[in-house]
């Protein structure tokens, strides 16, 4: 794990990238991508105008990758959003964790107040167990609003954490 590092994502990544987000789509089971999603889609989401995307790295080798982007636009653009992927090669040995909490420092460093997550199924629960641990809370279900490839319909949650003292935080428009 001491060997990981985490850096910018660039283009030359992008093969790789592309590979781990194939296999996560392909299982139908935490992302709500279908398997038609083209490689240009997928490029755009990872390293699109205005995304900041970072991997992780052992040597050469990409282990997973994510992305921060303001969850909203305008009065919501205090709000951080972010995805995750990691290989399906390097699951279970705390590159998610690595990769998590360097989003939650990447989003502090951009000057976020918080970092919400939209859509987490939840029968993810390697995912919903990380995200709790590093402070996120469960604010909302979405009933049966992913389309599971094995389950069928299962829920999704809402996870939010602030990352700032809201009451040092500027409220009005500058």
């Amino acid at each position: 794990m001491k060997d990981i590092q985490i850096r910018p994502a660039t283009s030359a990544d992008f093969d790789a990238m592309w590979t781990i987000f194939s296999a996560h789509v392909a299982t139908g089971e935490t992302y709500p991508f279908g398997p038609d999603t083209s490689r240009e889609a997928a490029h755009a989401y990872w390293l699109g105008s205005g995304v900041t995307a970072r991997v992780a790295v052992l040597g050469a080798r990409i282990l997973g990758m994510y992305r921060v982007v303001p969850n909203q636009a305008g009065r919501g653009h205090h709000v951080a959003n972010a995805s995750y992927m990691v290989s399906p090669n390097a699951q279970g040995v705390g590159v998610g964790r690595l990769l998590g909490q360097d989003s939650l420092d990447e989003a502090r460093r951009q000057g976020y107040l918080a970092m919400q997550f939209n859509y987490v199924v939840s029968t993810n629960s390697a995912a919903v167990m990380l995200w709790k641990k590093l402070g996120f809370s469960i604010v909302g279900t979405l009933p049966k609003a992913f389309r599971h490839k094995r389950l069928g319909y299962v829920d999704a949650y809402v996870m939010y954490q602030l990352l700032q003292d809201p009451d040092h935080w500027p409220t009005t428009d500058e």
